[in-house]
């Protein structure tokens, strides 16, 4: 989801485990040399998320811990591709604590699938059954703080 700490867990557990750290939201900045916000807005939702599938297919590292953006679950092809380069773990926040993250939804490059009207709690809906399908592992980290949520995500790994 949205906010869930992907890339903030992703950097530290890559670290600990010796691996290299990929933020895929970064690479698609670095190769259109825009931000996703502005990605979404001359491209739109469907766009979007054709330009991150591109990206994410085009990946084959090793010994890498990847954060994906929340969206990369709307891509079959995405999403297979990177189960084939290795597991994916879902990383399980409560709608609430969600919410309490995100107060710049429209600001943080966020794709909304049906348009900007789309209520974060409508996002949270149409996205939790495909994180849930796509996940190998799903870690709920709700309530817990960045050092916890990080032992937790390990512990699952092994």
């Amino acid at each position: 989801m949205p906010g869930a700490g992907k890339s903030t867990l992703g950097v530290v557990l890559a670290k600990m485990l010796n691996y290299d750290f990929l933020d895929a939201d970064l690479v698609i900045q670095k190769q259109y040399g825009l931000t996703l916000q502005q990605i979404i807005n001359a491209e739109g939702p469907s766009g979007f998320i054709a330009v991150e599938n591109k990206v994410l297919c085009g990946l084959s590292p090793s010994r890498t811990i990847i954060a994906t953006g929340g969206s990369a679950v709307y891509s079959d092809e995405a999403m297979d591709h990177l189960a084939q380069q290795g597991r994916i773990v879902y990383l399980e926040v409560s709608y609430e604590e969600m919410a309490e993250r995100l107060q710049d939804l429209h600001e943080r490059g966020v794709v909304l699938k049906n348009g900007v009207g789309m209520s974060l709690r409508e996002l949270y809906d149409e996205r939790k059954p495909l994180y849930e399908r796509y996940a190998d592992m799903t870690v709920s980290i709700s309530g817990l703080n960045i050092t916890a949520a990080l032992y937790k995500v390990a512990l699952a790994l092994r």
